[in-house]
């Protein structure tokens, strides 16, 4: 007898209903469009440093904008793309709020699945957070103000950076980072393993296991704030409301904040805009003054 798929899903179909991006889409090509175009201007109008190097492979690299003022805020964003597609200049459009509110934003790249596994996309994350945290400074950066963001994969990825033993591994603060503003994130990855996804990201059993951050929650202080575009599919919510238990559970403090009329790809709109919800949390986060 065949053993039965993860989170009470019936079929391979079911799965990648719930977690195909584009299924409830408004405009999936608009979307494009739109990342393309906005990052097109960020790239084109804000003052940055691409390809900074944070390790020793050809992917491990970062974008840096830097604030016009030392000593700014930093935000740290991890895009998505399932983690077998999309590059950090693509998502450079996030820098543009941040940017307007004196913030100095940092894209990181990392390689993709086939090519790696997720176990080395989340070691390669690590290591880019811990350079920013040692290296920041030196671009105007303040290393006791950063706020991490990641949206879809980069969820998953930036939920593993709160997850990771930071004194024990890495000889940093255990908790480095001010907050973590986490869009339409998956945490716990096991249905991913039975989807369309899985001849690209071939996942397996400890792979499921090591980087699902519900599993790996651990008291932290750093707040965070999990949204997700009221209009993706349940499954989207589900993930975020499962780590919310499991972090507050922890004794951690967060928050949920679903996004009416927006769907995967609008959700993180709002880091293009200085004064959207989501620009005024990382501003409070930063602030050391979120709830």
């Amino acid at each position: 007898m065949a053993a039965a798929l993860p989170h009470g899903f019936a079929s391979q179909q079911e799965i990648d209903e719930a977690y195909d991006p584009t299924y409830r889409a408004v405009d999936p090509a608009g979307a494009n469009r739109h990342l393309a175009e906005r990052s097109e201007e960020a790239m084109r109008t804000l003052r940055h440093r691409a390809g900074v190097p944070y390790g020793p492979t050809p992917a491990e690299t970062l974008d840096i904008f830097p604030a016009d003022r030392p000593g700014a805020p930093v935000f740290l964003f991890i895009h998505g793309g399932y983690w077998r597609a999309r590059a950090a200049r693509d998502f450079a459009c996030v820098a543009l709020g941040p940017q307007a509110r004196g913030f100095t934003t940092v894209l990181v790249d990392y390689a993709l699945c086939p090519t790696v596994t997720l176990d080395e996309i989340v070691r390669q994350v690590r290591a880019a957070a811990a350079w920013v945290v040692r290296h920041i400074a030196e671009h105007g950066g303040d290393p006791r103000r950063i706020v991490v963001g990641g949206h879809s994969a980069g969820g998953q990825l930036g939920a593993m950076l709160l997850c990771t033993p930071w004194r024990e591994q890495y000889g940093l603060p255990d908790d480095p980072f001010a907050g973590a503003l986490l869009v339409s994130g998956l945490y716990d990855i096991a249905p991913l393993r039975y989807s369309y996804l899985q001849p690209a990201i071939q996942l397996d059993e400890g792979i499921v296991q090591r980087n699902s951050p519900v599993h790996h929650v651990r008291p932290c202080a750093t707040p965070v704030r999990l949204s997700w575009g009221a209009l993706e599919q349940p499954a989207f919510a589900q993930q975020s409301q499962a780590f919310h238990t499991a972090w507050q559970a922890a004794g951690n403090r967060s928050e949920l904040a679903p996004q009416d009329g927006a769907d995967h790809f609008s959700a993180i709109h709002g880091f293009e805009d200085a004064d959207s919800p989501l620009c005024e949390a990382m501003q409070r986060m930063a602030d050391g003054t979120a709830a």
